[in-house]
């Protein structure tokens, strides 16, 4: 998966953001509304979505003259794509994945455990033994949008 520059991933955020699951998408004038404090012009905002569609982060559909666009995939399938990536990088996996293991907090070590826990059909403390049960718990780690709650710092 190719890393996005710096106005490609402003622009994936005012998808990932603006665009619910159910939307139709936004268009390129929405876009650049939404990347507000920058001075873009239309036609580059234009190029930015036009390239993210070659590239499969984007899904477009023509509506009249123009074309909506939204995300082909979630915040979160892309960050584990790129998890994935960055593992297959060479070296060991399994000292990568322990090496992160020991990075992560406690509360995101609880997620990755109900993750797993899940997935193997377990249930353990704040799991709930479906699937559903890792969502929750991400939204409480990472809030709703996919970040870290203001205030909440990372105890490493």
């Amino acid at each position: 998966m190719t890393r996005l520059g710096d106005l490609e991933r402003a622009v994936m955020d005012v998808l990932w953001d603006v665009v619910p699951g159910t939307s139709d998408g936004v268009t390129v004038r929405e876009v650049a509304d939404a990347l507000d404090g920058r001075e873009l012009a239309y036609t580059t905002v234009m190029t930015v979505l036009d390239r993210l569609a070659g590239k499969g982060m984007v899904q477009r559909e023509r509506e009249g003259r123009a074309w909506r666009y939204r995300p082909a995939a979630s915040r979160e399938a892309h960050i584990a794509q790129l998890m994935l990536d960055a593992l297959d990088l060479g070296g060991s996996r399994d000292a990568a994945l322990v090496r992160f293991a020991r990075s992560v907090t406690g509360t995101e070590a609880e997620v990755l455990r109900a993750a797993l826990g899940s997935e193997a059909g377990l249930t353990g403390p704040g799991s709930t033994g479906d699937a559903g049960g890792a969502d929750t718990l991400t939204d409480r780690v990472d809030g709703p949008t996919g970040r870290r709650p203001a205030g909440e710092a990372a105890e490493r």
